[in-house]
């Protein structure tokens, strides 16, 4: 019979100490890093559940900075929304003042101001955070606003506003400097005419009143249109007046008013009753006639000037693209205006050939059937909101001077059509379809004072602003996911309405200068304060910076909320991930000590079996 040594390290006793020894090992390193294991395998069986949260923890993680990132933008944004609402009230406030006292250069202490301001707005626009430009929807790498210099001076190859401004001012005071209006006097009969069937410039002539006796007042009517005043070789009384109401070329309109008057000197707005014996009411027509040019050229050096400034900064600025058809004639004849019928009986105030049940109008895609969604009796202007409605302009379309424009927000969308074209030619429209003209508009010929029409100006003037102008919000130009389900849009765009306008009317204000020492030139200043004035005074149902502010704002809320859910996640998340792999260190230190003592017996069992001898074994 052989008999084995008794080896430790092969004896099971010896493996015993050896795992016992291993676990004190395990358990030191668990209590030293509070973890049950340094890899995946030994982390049991919930480490799935760790494996997963942890990627939620990284989610989230990413999400924050994310939102830290988008909270920069929109925080630097806010700052210079901010800083546009300064400089509005700032020349608001100084537009608005009564003082009127011009420098050497035609200007008020208050359009230098402005003047100033346009810069600084400019520079606002052109905010950067990082790389990337806030004003500039989805072309963040893009300047969004020319230089001010070039906006207002050009450069060697394109014009600037301020020759835009200069050009429209020419067309709308015409060669005479009287608004594109003819005054003539026959036997009597005084005449005004405006100089164009088709120009777009200058006064047009809306309607006229008279008590004056024994006159005859006739028109507004014809093509061009005009009015006559016969006195008939009779005397008006004393009283007696003549209203005259004239469209300018920025919707606005103006009166004026002359009465007559046995008064001397004759009161300012009135003409002179002849007194001679015997009474020569030929004198009266003659008074009445310089009278009536005296009134209409003022309105034009005042009125008409300011108007045609606000009008050139709308051509040059304005992204809203507008379709004009030519004047056109109802029934009556009459130059239509919005209350004219879309079709209608003969002497009625309608167009002719007109629309019937049945025929279509295609706008943008969307058909409109008559005697379906319109009416054959509606209104012009009913056809007019209806269309507005689908094309969703922020500038309703009008009717002025018996002209139609159809205004669109954007111009490469525009499309009107309609296999009536008889009845679309009598809306003025001589071609199917109907397109829009993209800014900016320039004068269409030389000399200015005796164009007639506006043409496309995109090749040899400034584009103001160079950013995304494509359709769609604005603020979808810039969208970031800030947790699993939920997105935020942020974007912001230096030709929205709000900031359009404000832009175009300190420039308007900023831009224009008159002759110091001119008999016109207070006159024109007070009458472009008022527009301007009223131009960045808030209208209900525009836009507003305000507006922006909100939405950008409300992006910042539904950020605040997701951190707040993200942050209740995270804390979760971590104890799912605590219960799968922290060692709770009691537990640990109880199995320590009891490993302890199970290795100190093991250990004094072995030292007694090493003792054993061949003579202690038998």
């Amino acid at each position: 019979m052989s008999i084995s040594s008794i080896n430790y390290s092969s004896s099971v006793l010896g493996a015993q100490i050896r795992n016992i020894n291993q676990q004190l090992t395990d358990l030191s390193t668990q209590l030293s890093t509070g973890k049950l294991s340094q890899n995946y395998s030994g982390m049991g069986a919930n480490e799935g559940f760790a494996i997963a949260s942890r990627a939620q923890l990284s989610n989230i993680a990413a999400y924050t900075d994310t939102i830290t990132n988008v909270n920069v933008n929109i925080n630097l944004a806010n700052t210079a929304l901010q800083s546009l609402t300064t400089i509005r009230n700032t020349v608001q406030k100084g537009s608005a003042s009564t003082a009127q006292d011009l420098n050497v250069n035609g200007q008020t202490v208050a359009q230098n101001t402005a003047a100033a301001q346009f810069g600084s707005m400019v520079g606002v626009l052109n905010t950067q955070s990082g790389n990337r430009y806030l004003f500039s929807g989805t072309a963040v790498n893009t300047q969004p606003v020319a230089n001010a210099s070039d906006i207002i001076n050009g450069t060697t190859t394109q014009a600037g506003f301020k020759t835009v401004m200069a050009e429209r001012q020419a067309a709308d005071l015409g060669v005479n400097g009287m608004g594109r209006l003819v005054q003539t006097q026959t036997a009597g009969v005084i005449n005004v005419a405006e100089d164009s069937p088709t120009s777009p410039f200058g006064l047009k002539i809306a309607a006229v009143s008279s008590t004056l006796t024994g006159a005859t007042v006739t028109g507004p009517s014809g093509s061009p249109v005009s009015f006559s005043v016969n006195l008939n070789g009779v005397n008006p009384n004393n009283g007696d007046k003549l209203s005259v109401q004239f469209t300018l070329p920025d919707g606005s309109t103006e009166q004026i008013d002359l009465t007559a008057s046995t008064a001397t000197p004759t009161p300012a707005g009135s003409f002179a009753i002849d007194a001679s014996v015997p009474v020569n009411p030929a004198n009266t027509a003659t008074n009445l006639d310089t009278a009536l040019n005296t009134a209409i050229k003022k309105l034009a050096n005042t009125s008409l000037v300011a108007a045609s400034a606000v009008t050139a900064g709308d051509n040059f600025f304005n992204t809203t693209s507008s379709a004009m058809g030519a004047p056109a004639t109802s029934q009556v004849p009459a130059p239509i205006t919005g209350a004219t019928l879309l079709s209608g009986p003969a002497s009625s105030d309608s167009i002719a050939p007109g629309f019937a049940n049945g025929d279509k109008i295609t706008v943008n895609g969307t058909t409109l059937t008559f005697g379906v969604d319109i009416n054959t009796n509606d209104s012009i202007q009913t056809l007019l909101g209806k269309i507005d409605a689908i094309t969703g302009t922020s500038k309703p379309s009008t009717v002025h001077g018996g002209v139609i424009t159809i205004n669109t927000d954007n111009a490469a969308s525009l499309n009107i059509s309609s296999a009536n074209t008889a009845a679309l030619a009598k809306l003025g429209f001589t071609s199917s379809p109907i397109t829009a003209t993209q800014p900016p508009l320039r004068v269409g010929s030389s000399p200015a004072s005796s164009a007639t029409t506006l043409v496309n100006g995109s090749a040899n003037t400034v584009k103001w602003y160079r950013g995304n102008d494509g359709p769609g919000s604005p603020r979808s130009t810039a969208m970031a996911r800030v947790d699993d389900s939920v997105t935020v849009q942020y974007g912001a765009q230096a030709d929205e309405d709000a900031i359009r306008r404000q832009l175009q009317a300190i420039a308007v204000f900023g831009t224009f200068s008159t002759s110091q020492t001119g008999q016109y030139s207070g006159g024109q200043v007070s009458a472009l304060s008022l527009r301007v004035t009223q131009a960045l005074t808030q209208q209900p149902g525009q836009q507003r910076i305000e507006d922006i502010q909100t939405d950008i704002a409300m992006a910042q809320n539904t950020m605040k909320d997701a951190t707040t859910r993200q942050t209740q996640a995270k804390a979760q998340l971590q104890t799912i991930i605590d219960q799968a792999e922290s060692a709770s260190p009691d537990q640990v230190a109880s199995e320590l000590l009891s490993l302890q003592n199970a290795l100190q017996a093991s250990y004094q069992t072995t030292a007694k079996l090493a003792q054993l001898s061949l003579v202690k074994f038998l």
